[in-house]
């Protein structure tokens, strides 16, 4: 148990890195998204399911389909 939840963390942690590092904004919320869903599994890991199925839904889900249809109206690349 204590593999995977340290699995998941430096998982994590990468995908935040490749947030901050990438050009492309859509490339950036894809890596956020996973953050997010990776905190999810671990909330579902400490025994918090109800915390899990919201980090799961706003965070993963409602917050990325609004950061696509803000890039689709803008300008995909940052400069």
């Amino acid at each position: 148990m204590i593999f995977v939840v340290s699995l998941l963390t430096l998982l994590m942690l990468s995908a935040a890195i490749a947030a901050l590092i990438f050009k492309d904004l859509m490339s950036a919320v894809i890596a956020s998204c996973m953050v997010s869903l990776i905190a999810a599994i671990l909330f579902y890991f400490l025994q918090a399911p109800d915390v899990a199925m919201a980090e799961a839904s706003i965070g993963a889900a409602l917050v990325t389909a609004v950061f696509i249809i803000a890039i689709r109206r803008t300008k995909r690349y940052e400069e």
